[in-house]
């Protein structure tokens, strides 16, 4: 994991806001959000690593499972998870399933993020910083 200085961290926001500014950047809100924070993400890379730029949010009006919350942004980071590419070979999932485990853990969820990527993560976050602070430099 590699912290980002940024001008958007502790800006509030209502969520839906972030949203439509953010999705059409290709974020996506991460899926282990729960009723307090989240996490915006964007793939910069999926290489047999997965590079991640990552938003993190907490709700500090509402809980995210309403409309109407507004969120705080937390420092942003970026992320490295390593998956296994091979096949199931201990047959986890049996003979119907298939031979992928599409829901396997990381082999390294905190893998080293290469400096290009940390140069690509910081580009994109001067972008989102321009979205959501405009003026910011």
């Amino acid at each position: 994991m590699v912290p980002l200085d940024s001008v958007i961290e502790e800006k509030i926001y209502p969520l839906h806001v972030l949203e439509d500014l953010l999705k059409p950047e290709g974020f996506v809100i991460g899926s282990n959000w729960d009723y307090d924070g989240g996490h915006f993400d964007l793939k910069m890379d999926d290489q047999g690593i997965y590079y991640f730029l990552r938003i993190p949010f907490y709700a500090v009006a509402g809980s995210l499972d309403y409309p109407g919350v507004t969120v705080r942004v937390e420092k942003p980071f970026l992320l490295a998870h390593q998956y296994e590419a091979d096949t199931d070979r201990e047959g986890i999932n049996g003979p119907i399933q298939g031979t992928f485990n599409q829901f396997q853990s990381p082999v390294d969820k905190d893998a080293n993020v290469p400096d290009r990527y940390v140069y690509k993560g910081r580009e994109i976050l001067e972008k989102v910083e321009q979205i959501l602070v405009p003026g910011s430099e």
